[in-house]
């Protein structure tokens, strides 16, 4: 053997151990952080209306339907960022079962209160029931989302919709 054989076998040796670990470190799109990627769409804008990943989130508000939503990725924007984990922003507006917001705002529990949310982000304005009776109550917010989560639920009885604005981290 000579010493550019061995050399060259070393290359391919580091080569192909360079590709495994970029390979590792690629996501594959499947579980949680495909779901985060799914969820940031194209550039945060693109409506979803998929029910899955809000209903498994979001499990104490029942089956939803009629869901309009955006998932944008926080902080991603900076050329500094660590890659790993990432807090995604849910904005959206989804429907309920029938009654099932006049019976989460009937538990005694939440104290429900009238309450308006900020305009939505431009891409959902159109989804938003117009003239909704919007009531929030602090106490739900934090039944809704699970531990390390935020967010911030607005129900109306009248059209059974929610309207959410939510960190999942």
């Amino acid at each position: 053997m000579t010493g550019g054989s061995v050399d060259l076998g070393r290359r391919g040796v580091l080569l192909l151990g360079a590709t495994a670990v970029l390979a590792a470190c690629a996501s594959t799109g499947r579980g949680a952080d495909g779901d985060r990627a799914r969820e940031r769409g194209a550039g945060g804008d693109r409506v979803r209306t998929d029910l899955e990943p809000l209903e498994r989130r979001f499990a104490l508000l029942g089956r939803l339907s009629d869901a309009h939503w955006l998932g944008t990725a926080l902080g991603g924007d900076s050329r500094l960022s660590v890659p790993g984990p990432t807090d995604v922003r849910l904005v959206g507006v989804a429907r309920l079962e029938a009654g099932a917001v006049a019976a989460l705002v009937g538990e005694p529990r939440w104290d429900f209160k009238p309450e308006t949310p900020g305009p939505p982000p431009e891409p959902l304005a159109e989804f938003v029931p117009a003239g909704a009776g919007w009531v929030r109550s602090e106490s739900f917010d934090g039944e809704v989302t699970s531990e390390g989560d935020s967010g911030v639920f607005y129900l109306d009885p009248k059209t059974d919709s929610v309207y959410f604005d939510a960190v999942d981290q």
